[in-house]
């Protein structure tokens, strides 16, 4: 590794002050520690110390999304797998069906190298617009500020693909991603000022912009252009509910657990749970949530007093709409456990709300941040059937609040401690 090292220190002075290359300085800095470790480092004994930098604790979220990275393409692939064999295609048309081919991957859901490939066809070029994209806007500014390229694109470059649905358009999920980055972050003063989630808003740009390519029930199977063949449907079990004409209302979670020539869905919870489902890449398994949570909690990365709050939150609200029925309105239906499984709710609990930037930092703040979201997230489900994924839009709304009630905790923290060090004159 020497000469690479050599090679790099010889580049070194010609982008510091007064060289050649002075003003893109952060992308060397970038491709230098990205292989070594930083060679400006605190010695004096009034400094703090820990392994885990920001670069660590990037790497850990990382291999904390891994689950839900392998399960995103492998589902992706198994649910357009499923469409095209039920229509009696041996393979995807456009660019995808001919790797396919050449491959001598037909279409079959009973294949798992050919759910796994296809679904990467999907996956990866929606992590590359969105990496390159990010990444330009993030080099950009780190040249006009002249400070250093911050790591944090990474994770989000990651977290915003797999929250999106297969069929995305890649300029569509470009310009998301730009727009996140400059008005949500750069704007801000970059990484750590942002007041809120940067993958969140990018998908809540696309929802807003876009809604025909991020919602409905024809955007969740990558089927490239073919309709859905008879006997199979690609709405999620929120939209299902959501969508019911008054007359089939009282089936309530018959029209998600029923055959689909019942007019059901035909999912179990524990299809759910292991997210063999329609939904968007990365957010259908549960499973994969809650290794990524485990890794998250055991590194102390992730807040776990976060997470429980968001999960009791949406289960004491839940279990009341439950509870308390309607005749008019179905997802009143949907009972507390399943709330937990379908949609969004896994993966923005682990690796959104818990976004170290955003969320709620004092330890009793995090059960109130925490509860308000999953508060917010089923209240946006069940009463606004309209939109039927509530937990996009109840972590942007924590984010907002999160300091607010930051303030108000260490308000009292403040108080109680002047009290206990009051002298009586």
């Amino acid at each position: 590794m020497k000469p690479l090292r050599q090679f790099l220190d010889n580049l070194h002075p010609l982008f510091t002050k007064g060289g050649k290359l002075e003003p893109f300085y952060p992308l060397y800095e970038a491709g230098d520690t990205f292989l070594y470790t930083p060679g400006e480092v605190t010695t004096g004994p009034s400094h703090v110390r820990d392994a885990l930098d920001l670069k660590r604790m990037m790497i850990t979220v990382v291999a904390a999304l891994g689950p839900c990275i392998l399960m995103a393409m492998w589902n992706t692939g198994y649910q357009a797998n499923l469409v095209l064999n039920a229509g009696g295609l041996e393979f995807a048309e456009g660019w995808r069906g001919s790797i396919m081919s050449t491959l001598g991957l037909a279409a079959n859901p009973g294949n798992h190298i050919s759910n796994f490939v296809l679904g990467a066809l999907y996956f990866i070029p929606l992590f590359l617009v969105a990496n390159i994209a990010g990444g330009l806007c993030e080099v950009i500014f780190s040249c006009i500020r002249g400070h250093e390229i911050n790591e944090g694109f990474l994770v989000t470059g990651m977290l915003y693909p797999l929250t999106l649905p297969p069929t995305l358009p890649w300029w569509q999920a470009a310009i998301g991603i730009m727009f996140a980055v400059v008005l949500a972050k750069e704007v801000f003063g970059g990484t750590g000022k942002n007041f809120v989630n940067i993958a969140l808003t990018a998908r809540a740009f696309l929802y807003f912009a876009y809604p025909s390519q991020i919602s409905g029930d024809r955007v969740w199977v990558a089927a490239d252009g073919y309709k859905l063949v008879d006997g199979y449907t690609g709405a999620t079990a929120l939209g299902q509910l959501g969508s019911l004409d008054p007359a089939n209302i009282p089936m309530g979670m018959n029209a998600v657990t029923n055959t689909v020539t019942n007019g059901g869905l035909n999912i179990s919870w524990f299809e759910a749970f292991l997210g063999v489902i329609p939904g968007s890449m990365g957010e259908t398994s549960a499973l994969a949530c809650v290794i990524g949570a485990a890794i998250l909690i055991a590194s102390g990365i992730g807040s776990w007093r976060i997470m429980a709050a968001v999960v009791l939150g949406a289960v004491t609200t839940s279990a009341a709409l439950w509870a308390l029925g309607s005749e008019s309105n179905a997802v009143f239906a949907m009972p507390p456990w399943w709330h937990l499984v379908v949609g969004g709710f896994a993966f923005g609990t682990v690796f959104m709300a818990t976004d170290p930037v955003s969320a709620a930092f004092s330890e009793g703040g995090k059960w109130v941040y925490g509860f308000l979201i999953g508060f917010m997230t089923i209240l946006i489900r069940v009463i606004n059937p309209a939109f039927p994924e509530g937990i996009m839009l109840a972590i942007l709304f924590g984010n907002v609040f999160a300091p607010l009630i930051d303030y108000f905790f260490i308000q009292a923290n403040i108080k109680r401690r002047l009290a206990r060090t009051h002298v009586p004159a």
